[in-house]
């Protein structure tokens, strides 16, 4: 944590009658896993977000067929926002996604693997377990395994997963955070390094989620691109997002389109001149507003 900080406690929020069910389903489901337990001098409220799981084919507007994530459900999620802004940043640094692709790309034989629940695998030093609590309907909880939503959960998992496969990444695996990959040319040799993944996960009860899992696949999605012997493609279903989203009309709708169209600007010739226009707006609008003004701009 910062020298100065203090604990900050934050009232619970309204949530709709619904979702009641939602939140208490997955309270009694860690309750029960003995991963919350209760009360503090921090307090963080919940809120919920949709949840994805598994895969469909669907038909675009150009009556191709596109793998698409489905919403299963619902993610209860924590507000760690006071949290994060009193904890000391650990800045260590997550793979670059474009030199993760290029070794991954251009095998013919993949096994991909998502961690079960990732971050609760990992347990929180008891000192600092309070910091975690929520409020919620049905009281309030901390945690005793790391939750989603702190600033550096990603660090932390990241750090854990290189020790772990230290000897085995960028040799014949790739790890980014939850999320492995185990690549080959020979069905023979990719089967191989599949299992000798899955032995180390055994010996350090690293679980995974096996409705995530696909094996000795010769496709696939990684970090929302197609990943195959043909090299790295575009996920159409992300393409199709950005394609539909609506025209912007505020700075902070400028900065998301940006954002989402940017992340697939190798696949763009010219993308910084085809975007000049929008940046050039922000940099006269940025330019000619005080720091005040620019925050509000930027949360409109």
């Amino acid at each position: 944590m910062e020298e100065d900080y203090k604990p900050a406690v934050q009232h619970q929020r309204r949530v709709n009658p619904k979702i009641h069910d939602v939140i208490k389903k997955e309270v009694e489901k860690l309750l029960d896993a003995g991963l919350i337990f209760s009360d503090s001098p921090w307090v963080s409220p919940v809120h919920c977000v949709p949840k994805k799981g598994g895969f469909t084919v669907v038909e675009n507007d150009e009556n191709e067929l596109i793998s698409t994530r489905l919403v299963t459900g619902w993610r209860v999620c924590i507000d760690y926002q006071k949290l994060n802004e009193a904890t000391r940043k650990d800045h260590f640094p997550l793979p670059f996604m474009d030199q993760m692709l290029e070794r991954l790309a251009g095998n013919k034989y993949y096994c991909f693997l998502d961690g079960f629940s990732g971050y609760f695998q990992i347990p929180i030093d008891p000192h600092d377990q309070e910091k975690t609590t929520f409020t919620c309907p049905y009281r309030m909880f901390a945690y005793r395994r790391m939750p989603f939503g702190l600033c550096n959960a990603p660090g932390t998992f990241q750090r854990c997963m290189m020790t772990i496969f230290h000897d085995m990444i960028e040799k014949m695996m790739e790890v980014f955070i939850d999320d492995f990959s185990v690549f080959r040319n020979s069905f023979g040799n990719c089967l191989s390094r599949m299992d000798k993944l899955l032995k180390r996960c055994e010996d350090i009860n690293l679980c995974l989620n096996w409705e995530k899992c696909h094996f000795m696949v010769k496709e696939g999605i990684v970090l929302g691109h197609k990943i195959s012997k043909n090299r790295i493609e575009v996920d159409k279903a992300k393409v199709d997002v950005i394609a539909k989203l609506p025209h912007p009309t505020t700075v902070k709708g400028v900065w998301s389109f940006l954002g989402h169209a940017g992340f697939y600007r190798r696949f763009i010739n010219d993308f910084s001149k085809i975007s000049r226009p929008m940046t050039y707006l922000l940099e006269k609008i940025l330019r000619s507003s005080s720091p005040m003004n620019v925050f509000k701009l930027l949360k409109c």
